[in-house]
């Protein structure tokens, strides 16, 4: 990360990496995208979420350790840092899987959701690599986040939560296809009603330190089949990463 961004990620709880997938790539996971599209989601469905995407083949294993993406991972995360889950979301119109509420926030205090500045080192508990499949214009509506949210000292009020009518004090965020927004969990966030002449198309990669999971589902690498060691490393449950830990993974990756 160069110092304007890590001045800007302390600042607002977010960053935007514009061409984090190329041409080329992002063809790929939109085609495959296509395919679980036609084959699950009814025609008349405004929107729909996708699990599992690491099944998906090579292009959506490889978001696990994208080269645009891993070294924010490693200066936001520290060592040894984990997927913790994944999945993509569909919206066509109107609200997305979750709704329109602002969620997430620094208080009250959880370690999962959490951020802090020590000793020149940004650490996030569950961060998230956001990606944009297609464009996000201005006023499309999609990914909004309450700036800076991330150090507030006091809960977020509960009558601005609801994003069919915005708050000032939230922002939207847009990029173009192939776009990744990374955010800290601490962050105040949600996704406004979609507008867009298109639908919405966002795969989550959430990333958590070694010892931290949010999900109480572990993966276990030996299920795909090809994984580079760093890909294997970042599959692994929680844990210190500790020397000697091997026999355990040996068992199924789950202890």
């Amino acid at each position: 990360m160069t110092d304007n961004e890590r001045y800007l990620f302390d600042l607002q709880g977010f960053l935007v990496v514009p061409n984090a997938l190329d041409g080329a790539w992002l063809s790929e996971l939109n085609a495959i995208l296509d395919q679980h599209i036609a084959e699950c989601v009814a025609p008349d469905a405004n929107t729909h979420r996708f699990g599992g995407l690491l099944a998906w083949g090579r292009p959506y294993v490889d978001l696990l350790d994208n080269p645009v993406i891993y070294p924010y991972l490693e200066e936001l995360l520290g060592p040894g840092f984990r997927l913790d889950h994944e999945y993509a979301d569909i919206i066509r119109t109107g609200k997305g899987p979750i709704g329109t509420t602002l969620h997430g926030g620094a208080t009250p205090y959880d370690p999962v959701y959490s951020y802090r500045y020590d000793n020149g080192r940004l650490r996030n508990g569950l961060l998230v690599a956001a990606y944009n499949l297609h464009d996000v214009n201005p006023g499309d509506g999609g990914f909004a986040a309450v700036p800076g949210s991330h150090k507030a000292n006091l809960p977020f009020p509960a009558e601005w939560k609801e994003l069919e009518v915005q708050h000032p004090c939230v922002q939207p965020v847009t990029g173009a296809a192939g776009t990744a927004i990374l955010f800290t969990e601490a962050l105040t966030h949600g996704t406004l009603p979609w507008r867009g002449a298109r639908e919405r198309r966002t795969l989550f990669s959430k990333y958590s330190p070694a010892t931290i999971s949010w999900s109480a589902r572990y993966y276990n690498a030996d299920d795909y089949p090809g994984l580079t060691a760093r890909q294997r490393a970042l599959l692994e449950p929680p844990n210190a990463r500790y020397a000697g830990r091997e026999k355990h993974l040996a068992r199924g990756g789950r202890g």
